[in-house]
């Protein structure tokens, strides 16, 4: 402590007739010992106690200049990822129950029957997450019990995605790799008195003698109905004999009005126990195994019984799977197999947003998107596409940690996370909107248009390099170009200050064209319009695009139409004229427009023009519905 106060003593005494450190201007002494004291947990008090008025003076002088103030922005951001950091370290501390380091295994069992969507990547990265915490393995299991939903096409877009999100398995398989041990362990169940064959209509709605559950959507089938009520099926009582005839004719393909129900309960609080189906009918050849099979297990049966099997240790599951925990665990046990620990965590919910699959197959099918990886749709490859990183969507998952909380989460925390990530490496380019844009001839500017090489990106020249054309004749918005005032001083951004002389308007009140004088040593500090322009030599033609939700309402209730919500209009397009830069970008996909935002490249459209998609940034005005 002594020494400390001495050191900063004899700063204080060298400073007591100096402005920086070692010379008129600021050096790296200063950057050194600034950062030294910043640093100091305790230099603050010290400097509180002992007064040290010229060493305060010059901390305050420099806690002023721009490239300090950023450095402070950064540490505090540092410091409060360092936190949120301890924070979730903290939650998942809490671990996995009864996990012995180095023998863990999770796994991921997506159905391919449709594309993965954020909600799933939350799964997989969890997943992935405690694989690696306890160093043991991630499997990845395809759960193709239903022949009539899958595809081999959506087998290879997970696969892929898997890929994009680091969370590939250490081993692949499906669960038709146990169609054989599953139909054999539901014999054994059958020979064990503990599951029945039953021809109870589950399809049919039929009017019943007393109320439906309050969440049902109209009538309820017969086989529902008596769940509901804890009403036995009529078939509950078979014999042994008639139970493995009737699932023998189920396997030749001769039952199909007939299901295999695994027999636990009538009446149990627990729905979920009351008698579930465990396998269906149907004739439909699998992507797999073809015509082989006639009958499929269900989820509910084959992902404990193939956990088991597999050497999963630790399944996760999102909460809403809870009611069905102890049935997970009742065919485990029924079977004699190894048990498996259920860790529960809650599913992701977004406001304004869509994640059944089946809803959003359906906005496939009508076209109201451009398919499963339109930048509106919330699976991985459309967030990808509208310009979110990996890095973000892995920050923002273990942001949200082991709760068990059901949230409606909003998009903006997860496009401010991804806003940081971006800034520092995205490029930045000029765009000026096409509609209207106003020509500008610019007084004591170059006779001949000439170049200059300048950095992509000022704070961050190692990303690259671009040219930039100045010319004597420039364009800039109509918007700019409407603000002026005859004598007002502006500035053209990346050149210098300029003069507004003369503007002309056509016959509708629009500018048609202005006249500036270039006036490089002015002050680009005092004014007020820092203007983005182009010289239309040296211009390629671009698309910006922008998106809307999907639907126009936060959040659907239990019994909404879909259909009476989607937004009428989600893709808003504006031609422009971009920087001759963006034509060649190198491999490089995210760019900033400069006072447009970030966006992220997406080709070349029929129109042979180039498009681009706008990032969200977290902002309000960004991730708000434009259909509000």
């Amino acid at each position: 402590m002594h020494e400390a106060i001495r050191t900063l003593s004899e700063i204080d005494e060298h400073l007591a007739l100096r402005t920086f450190l070692v010379s008129h201007g600021i050096s790296e002494a200063d950057y050194v010992v600034w950062g030294s004291i910043k640093g100091h947990p305790k230099a603050s008090g010290l400097l509180k106690q002992n007064g040290f008025a010229h060493l305060t003076r010059w901390l305050a002088h420099l806690d002023s200049l721009e490239p300090f103030k950023r450095t402070m922005n950064m540490l505090a951001a540092f410091k409060a990822d360092i936190a949120r950091s301890k924070k979730r370290a903290a939650g998942f501390a809490l671990g996995l129950p009864n996990a012995i380091h180095g023998a863990v295994v999770t796994r991921f069992p997506p159905e391919p029957s449709g594309y993965l969507h954020i909600g799933h990547a939350k799964a997989v990265m969890l997943n992935k997450y405690f694989a690696d915490m306890y160093e043991g393995r991630l499997l990845i299991r395809f759960d193709d019990t239903n022949p009539s939903k899958e595809k081999v096409e959506f087998e290879e877009t997970i696969l892929e995605d898997l890929r994009l999100l680091g969370a590939v398995g250490d081993r692949v398989s499906h669960t038709s790799d146990y169609f054989d041990q599953l139909h054999a362990y539901a014999i054994q169940l059958i020979e064990a008195g503990r599951a029945y064959a039953d021809d109870t209509d589950a399809t049919t709605p039929v009017e019943q003698p007393c109320a439906c559950p309050p969440k049902s959507h109209g009538k309820l089938s017969q086989m529902a109905y008596e769940r509901f009520h804890g009403i036995p099926s009529s078939r509950r009582g078979a014999s042994t004999e008639d139970n493995l005839l009737r699932f023998s004719q189920m396997t030749r393909g001769d039952g199909a009005k007939w299901c295999l129900r695994a027999k636990i309960s009538v009446d149990d609080p627990n729905k979920a126990l009351r008698d579930p189906v465990i396998y269906r009918c149907n004739t439909t050849p699998h992507h797999r195994t073809g015509d082989k099979w006639k009958v499929y297990p269900t989820y509910d049966f084959a992902c404990p019984v193939v956990d088991s099997l597999e050497g999963v240790t630790h399944a996760l599951r999102t909460n809403e799977y809870r009611d069905r925990n102890p049935q997970y665990h009742w065919m485990i046990d029924a079977l004699g197999l190894r048990r498996v620990d259920i860790w529960d965590f809650s599913r992701l919910n977004f406001i304004y947003t869509v994640l059944s699959k089946r809803k959003l197959q359906q906005f496939v099918d009508k076209g109201l998107v451009t398919g499963w990886d339109d930048p509106r749709f919330p699976t991985v490859r459309g967030i990808m596409r509208r310009g979110l990183t990996v890095e973000a969507l892995k920050q923002f998952m273990l942001q949200q940690g082991p709760s068990q909380a059901v949230l409606s989460l909003e998009w903006d925390s997860l496009w401010a996370i991804n806003k940081r990530i971006i800034d520092p490496t995205a490029s930045r380019f000029c765009a000026i909107l096409d509609d209207r844009c106003v020509s500008v001839d610019v007084l004591n500017g170059p006779v001949e248009p000439f170049t200059k090489t300048v950095p992509r990106h000022k704070k961050n020249p190692g990303i690259g390099t671009k040219v930039t054309t100045y010319a004597n004749r420039i364009i800039v918005e109509q918007v700019d170009a409407a603000s002026f005032a005859l004598g007002e001083e502006i500035t053209l951004m990346d050149w210098g200050n300029a003069i507004v002389r003369n503007k002309l308007l056509a016959a509708d009140g629009s500018v048609s064209s202005l006249t500036v004088d270039l006036h490089l040593a002015g002050d680009f500090k005092a004014t007020e319009k820092k203007i983005t322009w182009l010289a239309p030599t040296t211009t390629v033609e671009v698309t910006l695009l922008d998106y809307d939700y999907l639907i126009s309402k936060k959040k659907l209730a239990d019994g909404d139409n879909w259909a009476d919500f989607v937004t009428p209009t989600t893709e808003f397009r504006a031609d422009a004229v971009a920087d001759a830069n963006v034509g060649d970008l190198g491999g490089v996909r995210i760019v900033q427009f400069e006072r447009k935002g970030y966006y992220a490249y997406d080709g070349r459209g029929a129109d042979g023009r180039l498009k681009f998609i706008k990032i969200p940034d977290g902002r309000a005005g960004s991730v708000a519905s434009k259909g509000q």
